[in-house]
Parts: C-alpha cells; sequence; structure tokens
C-alpha cells in the first residue's frame, strides 16, 4: 500500500505523463519525401514512417527526374534520398536542390558506405548519412534527430568524418607539386564534377582537363580520380 503522499505523488506523476502524451500528439508531423529507385525499399520506408504518428509520408520518387521538379513543389520538411538512382545520382539532387531548398533536409539512405561516396554527399548539403539495413528504429530516430539539427550517420560512419575534419588543417605538402591550374581542377573533380562540366566552366576542351587530369594522377602518385580525391582529403 502507499501513504498518502506517495499516492499523490503517483496521481501527479501520471498526470503530467497524460499532459505530455496530449501534447505531443498534437505536434505536427514531420513531412518527408522519399527517392529510392527500389519499390520494395521505398514502400518499406514508407511503412516505417507510416508507423510513427510524428512522420507523415507527403511523396514517393523513384527516379531522379521526377523528385528534382516533384521535391521544389512538395516542398517537404526532410527528404530520404538513396545515391544511385537510374537517371541521376542522389548526390547530384541534393547539390542541385539545397540551395533552392534551404530549409529542407537531407538525409542519405543509400547501400554505399566508401569514402567518397560520403564526403561528397555531405560536401553536396547532405545533413545525415544511413546505409540500407539499418533498423526501423535507428531510421525513426535518426530521421527526428536530424529535424532537431541533428547529423545521424550510421555507426562507424560518423568516426571516419569525424577523421577527415581533424585531419583538413594537416599540410598537404605532395600537393604543392601541382600547378594552380591542376589544383583548381581537382578541386573540381572533388566536387563530383565531370570533367565536361570542368571543362566548360573553365572555357577549354575536354581534351585539355583529362591531360590535366592525367598530370594530377603521375604527381600524386595515384591512378584514378577516386585515388587522387582521397589523397586530397587525407583518406
Amino acid at each position: 500500500m502507499l501513504n498518502l503522499n506517495e499516492q499523490i505523488f503517483h496521481k501527479s506523476g501520471i498526470a503530467w505523463l497524460n499532459l505530455f502524451t496530449e501534447f505531443w500528439k498534437m505536434l505536427p508531423p514531420i513531412r518527408i519525401a522519399i527517392v529510392e529507385d527500389d519499390k520494395h525499399y521505398n514502400n518499406a520506408l514508407k511503412k516505417i514512417l507510416e508507423f510513427d504518428h510524428l512522420l507523415q509520408c507527403d511523396g514517393q520518387f523513384f527516379n531522379g527526374f521526377d523528385a528534382r521538379t516533384g521535391l521544389i513543389k512538395l516542398n517537404p520538411a526532410m527528404v530520404l534520398m538513396d545515391i544511385k538512382l537510374p537517371d541521376l545520382t542522389g548526390i547530384e539532387l541534393v547539390r542541385e536542390l539545397k540551395p533552392k531548398m534551404p530549409a529542407t533536409q537531407f538525409l542519405m539512405c543509400t547501400s554505399f558506405e566508401d569514402d567518397t561516396h560520403i564526403f561528397e554527399a555531405i560536401k553536396a548539403g547532405a545533413s545525415g548519412y544511413l546505409v540500407k539495413g539499418e533498423s526501423m528504429e535507428k531510421i525513426i530516430s535518426s530521421i527526428k534527430e536530424c529535424h532537431a539539427g541533428g547529423a545521424p550517420m550510421t555507426f562507424g560512419i560518423a568516426s571516419r568524418v569525424l577523421q577527415f575534419f581533424q585531419q583538413e588543417n594537416k599540410p598537404k605538402p605532395y600537393l604543392e607539386e601541382l600547378t594552380r591550374t591542376e589544383n583548381e581542377v581537382l578541386e573540381m573533380l572533388s566536387k563530383g564534377m565531370l570533367y565536361k562540366e570542368i571543362a566548360d566552366q573553365k572555357n577549354v576542351g575536354i581534351d585539355t582537363i583529362k591531360k590535366q587530369a592525367g598530370s594530377i594522377y603521375r604527381k600524386l602518385h595515384v591512378c584514378n580520380k577516386t585515388e587522387a580525391i582521397n589523397k586530397l582529403n587525407n583518406i
């Protein structure tokens, strides 16, 4: 048996809990759009959102072209974004849409775990990075964390991101061997730009950019663009 004071405290606690629960239910749901070309996974994410009354699926997109126009019209609070799409990459979409939708959070949800995709997504404007296969609880908590201003990431990725920024200020003497133009080209490559895009921006032919890229690879003692970007990022 509870004494009088314990009964009062118990009833008061229940009352506050009920009040908090009712207040929580009154909050507007987080409006979310899904960009994922795998229909089964797209629908699975939608069901996960429907599980929590604070989350609301406002749209589903299965390719980059439809997402490019549809997301701007929809203007959701958050987008769950895949990277590998049949026409565009999710990173390209984030890079293009983030300036047009500054209030929208982009949470990557992809199968890619390599450093290049992770850092390119973050540089493009992604607020978080989840690897497919996360539990329903992790996805729901990550959405809420991201909406609250956090940067949710799959376990293991966060430490790599931290390591990256810790190494950013370290000297990179090997870059001194590159010419100013080669450094500019390497920086553009690290942002995900294609040879043709770089050539157009610098008003030169694509063959010129290819030659400069080849010179960059030789000076950095790497074999391809990915290795060059990793070296730029001290990975």
